[in-house]
């Protein structure tokens, strides 16, 4: 006689499956971010190390100390521009580097130039190169464009502000680039004469910039009241 006592069912289980989820977690946050610092999986209550453990299987890449993108996401034009923002907080690109992100310029700096306020910390980044310049008042917080690239937030400045910022700085990137940079802005129609101009006031370029913009304005024919006075 065979007497029923009941159905077995084999449920299988995982040791590891709070390390699974937060695998998981950490893959999700770079296909939407595209790049993670340690701190950014501190701030979701997970340990560093799941970075550095996907790391060494292959599944993450650390193009710099501090940074991680997965192993297969393509190389961005800008991805130095999005390590450069998330590495140094309360920045924005500026000069050469943002002529290049406007296509201002044929140039291809080797460094990231970003602008911090004149008494901001100094950053110190290992494995990303960068030309730091300080900015003050009107000259650092006027312009200031955010651009959402893959998920990360950068700050580059206007076309216009750049501009200002070339003549500004026209010791340290030339001052050829500086008026090759106005004459592509116009012609490209990436700012007017009157939004450069007005940046011109932030940069406290007026008197340097007014020879040049006059010209230009009188070549287009945009001369305006404001300006003209």
């Amino acid at each position: 006689m065979v007497h029923y006592v009941g159905a077995r069912v084999y449920v299988p289980t995982f040791c590891n499956t709070s390390m699974i989820t937060k695998r998981e977690q950490i893959l999700r946050m770079l296909k939407n971010t595209r790049v993670l610092r340690p701190r950014d999986v501190e701030a979701v209550d997970i340990s560093r190390t799941y970075l550095n453990r996907l790391h060494d299987e292959g599944l993450l890449d650390r193009p710099c100390r501090g940074l991680y993108v997965l192993h297969d996401d393509k190389p961005s034009e800008h991805r130095s521009l999005m390590e450069a923002c998330r590495r140094v907080p309360r920045s924005a690109v500026c000069l050469l580097s943002a002529l290049q992100f406007h296509e201002l310029t044929t140039q291809v700096p080797f460094e990231v130039w970003m602008a911090i306020g004149e008494k901001a910390r100094l950053p110190r980044v290992d494995g990303l190169s960068l030309r730091i310049v300080r900015f003050s008042g009107p000259a650092l917080t006027v312009g200031v464009e955010q651009h959402n690239i893959k998920g990360v937030a950068v700050h580059v400045y206007s076309p216009a502000k750049t501009v200002a910022d070339c003549f500004k700085d026209r010791n340290k990137i030339g001052l050829d680039v500086a008026i090759e940079a106005l004459q592509d802005c116009l012609k490209q129609r990436k700012a007017s004469v009157d939004q450069i101009w007005k940046a011109s006031k932030a940069c406290r370029m007026t008197n340097v910039m007014r020879p040049y913009l006059e010209v230009m304005a009188r070549r287009s024919d945009r001369i305006t009241t404001e300006f003209a006075s």
